[in-house]
């Protein structure tokens, strides 16, 4: 080498050295799939997957309004403001793979807080996790999301209840509380409502009760009079089960009170008609029947600044998952606090290292109990209650 071009070599590597020093920059990611940067100033970016349009829309509103909170009490990360992209999922597998493929085209994006819907969640926890991401469901709660042999997905977590849990207590209350021993179940192909029916359906003839009819609507379907006649014809049943969504939900609720044989079945569904929405869907024919989901009776110093937080920002809370939404959200906040690397001014987040502090999550609390992940993702601290609409207001009876 040339005095010429080793002098040339010595000011390139004084220029490196004064380049790392103004920048701050010496970290280098080891990070298996990858790690996400900021520069100075540039906000921590997570997404939201939520059912924000149509029919359903006041689940995931209630979910995304829990995430912002959760947003604006925690301020910053390691000085970095933090920065929310909303997504639809739309409540159905097109939605949730459309969603997942939009946030996993910005790699600025480290975290997810999605799906609101079950169905909208399997499809896009497999993009989500085939890209190194990470999701935290605050409202799937099919079994098969967080089953290995199914539908779980590395990188997959939720603070929803798993409806083993849902389906067994509504098949409790039906049979020991309310004295029933023949039921019938409806669905409509969605990994939640179907999981949940059949649940709920085994549940009940293991405590002895008879399952009539096992049976399906299709979504989108609004005469639902000839599935409610062969649920008549095969019972008729004492108890009617239909853990669906707001629009099929009504239709069931309404034309059950037309079909013969059906005028004294106590009728049933689930979290997912729990809002402003399904009370009118269901209108005056809904007076009286029961409700499964989430317990709801929360206390405590966090709870009582988070509800305040809510109504003066929203107003009252429009369905049941905005407290796991907030505990989801936090959750991912408290895992990039440990695992993210402070580089001068710049953030250094490893994927991987955030899906392992996610699933080692242990002891967290939250507004929801106690939050502790096992291996394939679930984490909540599981209360369900009963609800009964009364005066058209959701009443919390049970336990």
């Amino acid at each position: 080498m040339t005095k010429r071009m080793l002098i040339i070599f010595g000011l390139l590597v004084v220029a490196s050295l004064i380049l790392a020093a103004c920048t701050g920059s010496t970290y280098k990611c080891d990070d298996p799939i990858g790690c996400v940067s900021y520069g100075p100033g540039e906000p921590v970016r997570i997404a939201s997957a939520l059912v924000i349009s149509g029919p359903n829309a006041d689940l995931g509103l209630d979910s995304q309004h829990g995430v912002e909170i959760a947003i604006e009490f925690q301020g910053d990360l390691f000085g970095h403001p933090i920065e929310l992209q909303a997504e639809d999922d739309g409540c159905n597998a097109e939605g949730g793979q459309a969603a997942g493929q939009k946030i996993v085209s910005d790699p600025t994006i480290i975290a997810v807080v999605g799906t609101s819907c079950s169905g909208a969640g399997v499809p896009m926890s497999e993009v989500i996790s085939e890209a190194g991401y990470v999701m935290v469901s605050p409202s799937n709660t099919a079994p098969s999301l967080t089953d290995p042999d199914q539908a779980w997905n590395p990188g997959y977590l939720r603070t929803a209840h798993n409806d083993k849990v849902q389906g067994k207590a509504m098949a409790d209350f039906a049979y020991n509380v309310l004295g029933v021993r023949s039921a019938a179940a409806i669905h409509d192909g969605d990994p939640y409502t179907e999981g949940l029916a059949r649940v709920f359906a085994d549940s009940f003839e293991e405590l002895g009760g008879t399952i009539v009819e096992f049976t399906a609507v299709n979504k989108g379907d609004t005469d639902m009079r000839p599935v409610l006649s062969a649920v008549a014809a095969a019972g008729p049943p004492e108890f009617l089960y239909y853990p669906v969504f707001t629009a099929e939900g009504g239709f069931l609720t309404k034309q059950a009170k037309e079909v013969s044989g059906l005028e004294d079945t106590i009728l049933a569904a689930a979290d997912g008609m729990i809002s402003d929405a399904a009370i009118e869907a269901v209108g005056e024919a809904g007076e009286g029947m029961y409700f499964s989901g989430p317990d709801l009776s929360f206390s405590g110093e966090l709870y009582d600044k988070f509800l305040a937080a809510y109504k003066e920002n929203f107003g009252d809370p429009t369905s049941v998952f905005h407290a796991h939404a907030f505990d989801a959200a936090n959750m991912i906040f408290s895992c990039i606090e440990e695992v993210g690397v402070q580089d001068g001014e710049s953030l250094h987040i490893g994927r991987q290292a955030l899906r392992d502090c996610l699933y080692a999550t242990k002891d967290f609390q939250g507004i929801t109990g106690t939050i502790t992940c096992n291996e394939y993702g679930d984490c909540a601290d599981p209360k369900i209650s009963v609800s009964q609409l009364q005066n058209g207001e959701y009443v919390r009876i049970w336990p």
